[in-house]
């Protein structure tokens, strides 16, 4: 346990200097944009005098490293800023929208845990099967169809042909499965491509076939030894899907006008309002860290060797 805490602690630390970086490189990539942001704000009567005082307010006429350096000194105090837009503190916009990409990151990722991991479970064992088949199939198909497309043609399908789903917004379950079901897609197929590969390696180990010829009950033997021995890789893969499906929330929630922090940055970007857009990233960021930390530690669980080694 002491151990475990100590590991925790210690990648906790090392996410300060990755958050750091995270802001380092927003603030690098909003200064070489083109064109003044300032004057794009005021539109393209403002008198000069006027741009000049705005930058002047924002601090953005001092140099990028003196900025930085303000902004983390701000985050040491809790502080993300204040809405060039909105004119309300960060934290206040983060935390209307946080709640509804979290919701819309779970959904997708039950949805796409419970599908994938038995599809691909059942392809491990029925290699070269019907289903095999049309799993890998399937697999190929939501790989390679981007999540806008998807969640417009899932709009066509459901809400338009057969009015049976809201076409958009968030305030009910019938809401959430559009969209949650546009961004689990590309999720389902990596796990279940995944799990048949994990799976079908494990099935041909020695001690498999030891636990078959004991005369244990195949589900027992899939289940106990082989998904079991093979879960390391797909709770990887999990961890890593969080962190992608929160990225690929920015487009579902922008086609599905969900309420989100994914079109909350969209709306920042185009209105240039650089504070809130990095006090966005920052927490998808932060966010990423902190499910990478949460899978590390569910490996002592899975296997106890990596925790006595660690």
């Amino acid at each position: 346990m002491a151990g475990s805490l100590t590991f925790a602690l210690r990648r906790l630390l090392l996410a300060v200097p990755v958050l750091l970086g995270v802001v380092f490189i927003v603030m690098l990539t909003l200064e070489l944009v083109p064109g003044d942001a300032v004057a794009m704000m005021l539109g393209e009567h403002a008198t000069k005098a006027a741009v000049d005082r705005l930058r002047e307010h924002l601090g953005l006429d001092k140099p990028l490293l003196v900025r930085y350096a303000q902004y983390v000194g701000q985050l040491a105090r809790g502080d993300l800023g204040r809405s060039i837009i909105q004119n309300r503190p960060v934290v206040d916009e983060l935390a209307d929208t946080w709640p509804a990409t979290l919701e819309l990151t779970v959904a997708a990722l039950l949805i796409a845990a419970l599908v994938g991991v038995p599809a691909g479970v059942v392809s491990a064992v029925r290699p070269n099967s019907s289903f095999d088949a049309l799993a890998r199939l399937g697999s190929l198909f939501g790989l390679s169809m981007p999540v806008f497309w998807t969640g417009l043609v899932l709009i066509v399908l459901f809400s338009l042909w057969l009015p049976w789903l809201p076409v958009g917004g968030r305030g009910s379950l019938a809401h959430l499965v559009l969209p949650a079901v546009a961004l689990a897609l590309p999720s389902i197929a990596m796990l279940a491509r995944l799990t048949r590969s994990s799976v079908l390696e494990v099935l041909h180990e020695d001690y498999v076939r030891t636990a078959r010829a004991k005369g244990l009950q195949e589900l027992a033997v899939v289940v106990k030894h082989g998904l079991r021995n093979a879960l390391l890789p797909i709770v990887t893969l999990v961890g890593i899907q969080a962190g992608q499906l929160m990225g690929g929330a920015v487009l579902t929630e922008t086609v599905f006008a969900w309420p989100g922090l994914g079109r909350l940055m969209v709306k920042a970007i185009f209105a240039r309002d650089y504070v809130l857009l990095q006090g966005a990233v920052l927490v998808f960021a932060l966010a990423f860290v902190l499910v990478n930390l949460l899978v590390d530690l569910s490996y002592g669980l899975l296997d106890p060797r990596i925790s006595r080694q660690g």
